[in-house]
Parts: structure tokens; sequence; C-alpha cells
């Protein structure tokens, strides 16, 4: 593959063409194939939309921090940094995540038998000084992020409200839900793929 078309995932995990992992994922053809789709329609798509690239790579920076995946977070970082303003989020981005790591997940379920395994636990709000840094719009939507890897359970309609009001249009909430699980999902694999590598 060229450098326009490299797989993510290989990229990520270190696979080598002809590799064992290489032919293992062979095996999986259109999981394979699906997955970098979901990368290119995500973070390389022709017309971004209501959220900007800058945007998208903000968000899967933290969210890979706050998988402690490091790795996978400068990946992202490094992608981030390249653009128009991007080091600078970045740094407030970092800072963000280490703020908000955490174990999880928490949160309360509705009514019901499930009540016994609620789980208290910390909800994120950004710092002052970083929501003048990432503006309204990234501050909800990093706080949006957290909730959604740390507090599924607790997700909205008061959740949702608060990306409104942060300038944020339906269409562009549906992306950021889109994103967040996306690099849960890839994160996943690739931490599956590199254990089987060691």
């Amino acid at each position: 593959m060229s450098a326009a078309t490299e797989d993510i995932v290989d990229r990520l995990v270190g696979i080598a063409p002809g590799s064992r992992l290489d032919a293992m994922r062979a095996e999986r053809p259109e999981a394979r194939e699906n997955t970098q789709k979901s990368y290119l329609a995500l973070f390389e798509p022709e017309l971004p939309g209501d959220v900007s690239v800058r945007e998208r790579f903000a968000v899967a920076s933290f969210v890979a921090l706050l998988h402690a995946k490091p790795a996978i977070a400068a990946f992202y970082a490094a992608k981030l940094k390249q653009l128009d303003g991007g080091a600078a989020i970045h740094d407030a981005v970092a800072a963000e995540a280490t703020l908000g790591a955490t174990q999880g997940p928490y949160g309360n379920y509705p009514q019901g038998e499930l009540r016994v395994e609620d789980v208290r636990g910390p909800m994120h709000r950004v710092s002052e000084a970083h929501r003048i840094a990432l503006g309204p719009r990234l501050a909800a939507a990093l706080e949006h992020a957290h909730l959604l890897v740390f507090r599924p359970r607790d997700a909205s309609p008061a959740a949702l409200q608060a990306l409104i009001d942060a300038g944020w249009s339906t269409s562009g909430i549906v992306t950021l839900s889109q994103l967040v699980a996306f690099l849960s999902y890839q994160i996943r694999v690739v931490t599956g793929l590199s254990a089987l590598a060691s």
C-alpha cells in the first residue's frame, strides 16, 4: 500500500506485509477493509461537514489518552499538530486527558434490578483555562467524549443539549459519537493484535 492508503491498524500495530499477523488479518478481509473505510470516512472525509478535521483529531487524541494508549494517542496527536493551530490545541487536550484520567465504567442504570450495579464516579469538566484555549465547541466535545468513554450509561438528552448549546449540530453530534465509538473499537483491535505480536 502507498503511504496515502496505508492500513491504519497495520501501521499502529507495526504489521509488516507477509508477516504472521498480516496473514491472520487477511483471513478476515471484510473486517479489515471496513475498519480502514471507517477510519477514512471519519478522519479523511471528502467533505468534513459540521465537524472540522482539527476537531476530529483533537477528540481522537483525547480518547486514546483516556484509554491509556500513548502510542495510538501519539499517532493522532501528530496528525493534529500538522493542522493550523493544532499544536496549541494538542497541549490543552493532553492536559485535559491527564485531568480526566480515571477508571470505569461508571454510571447509573434506569430503575430496575440492574441498579445494584450502579457505580459512582467523576464527571469531567474542562478547566476554565483550557476552555478558553479549546473554545466552547471542542471543550463540550471533550466533556461528551469523556462521558461516552467512562459513563456511557449516563448519556442523556441533557448531555446532548450541552453539545447543542455549545454550537454542535445534530449531524455533528452523530459524527462525534461515531468518532468515539470507532476509536474504542480501533483501540481494542490494536491492543489485541499487539498482544498477539509479542
